[in-house]
């Protein structure tokens, strides 16, 4: 087990201090986790809120409108779902040291990026080609 890294309470990572240093990962770390909290939270929420209103509306088309919104609830939660998933990979990515380096060529990703977007695996330029390939392959 790692030391715990003092993190001072404003502190941004810099592109003049070594990349992915202990502060650097645990200020992703910290990210991260919140992140991921916040979503667990909705989650919860979600599902309270399902369970209560889960009654019986004689109008049909108030009852549609209602389906309408709980599927659309779902459909966020599930994004959310995966989105968990990817935030979890980070982190065991930054435990693994692998953090904040592309998974294409092996380069650091921007850490203007990675505060955007903490749950990048690419840098832009790989990403960039990626979305052109992925453009250019798509079934149309």
């Amino acid at each position: 087990m790692k030391a715990e890294t003092f993190l001072p309470e404003h502190y941004k990572p810099a592109e003049d201090e070594p990349f992915m240093n202990d502060r650097q990962s645990e200020y992703f770390r910290i990210k991260l986790l919140k992140w991921k909290s916040e979503l667990l939270g909705d989650s919860k929420n979600t599902i309270e809120g399902l369970q209560d209103s889960s009654r019986n509306i004689p109008d049909i088309a108030d009852r549609a409108s209602e389906e309408t919104d709980r599927a659309l609830e779902l459909r966020t939660r599930d994004r959310q779902r995966k989105l968990v998933a990817k935030i979890d990979a980070a982190l065991r990515r930054i435990d693994e040291g692998e953090y904040g380096y592309c998974e294409e060529t092996g380069e650091p990703i921007s850490l203007k990026r990675l505060d955007a977007r903490p749950i990048a695996t690419l840098s832009l330029e790989a990403q960039e080609r990626h979305e052109r390939r992925e453009k250019v392959h798509r079934d149309d």
